[in-house]
C-alpha cells in the first residue's frame, strides 16, 4: 500500500507540473523554483512532515521534498550555529542530492547527445 500511496502522490504532483509547464507561460526553471519554495513554505508552517509521512518517498522524492529538507537543513544549523547557520544548514542537509544531481547529470551527458530546441 505504501508503495500505491507514493505512485499515486508522486505522479499527482507531477500531472500538476506537467499541466503548468503545458498551458502556462511560465519556464521550466521557474516551475522548480516555485517547487522548491513551496516545500519549504509548507516545511516552515509544518504541513510537509505529515504529507511526508502519509505519501512517504511520493513526498520527500519531489522538488517540494527539496524544499523541506533545506528548510530542516537551515532550522537546525541556526539552533547550533547561529547566524552562520542560515548559509550552512542548507548545504549540509542536502550535500548528497546534490551531489548525486551533479554526477548523474554529468554521467547522463556523457551517453547522451544534446539537442537544442528550436
Amino acid at each position: 500500500m505504501d508503495y500505491l500511496k507514493a505512485f499515486i502522490v508522486g505522479g499527482i504532483i507531477c500531472a500538476i507540473v506537467q499541466i503548468f509547464m503545458d498551458k502556462t507561460k511560465l519556464l521550466p526553471g521557474r516551475i522548480m523554483v516555485g517547487l522548491v519554495v513551496i516545500g519549504t513554505i509548507l516545511g516552515v508552517f509544518g504541513f510537509y512532515e505529515p504529507f511526508i509521512e502519509f505519501a512517504g518517498y511520493g513526498a520527500s522524492v519531489p522538488l517540494m521534498g527539496f524544499g523541506n529538507v533545506l528548510m530542516k537543513g537551515v532550522k537546525e544549523a541556526v539552533d547550533k550555529e547561529g547566524f552562520i547557520g542560515i548559509f550552512m544548514g542548507g548545504f549540509k542537509a542536502s550535500a548528497i542530492g546534490i551531489s548525486a544531481a551533479l554526477v548523474f547529470g554529468y554521467l547522463a551527458s556523457l551517453i547522451f547527445d544534446s539537442k537544442m530546441k528550436e
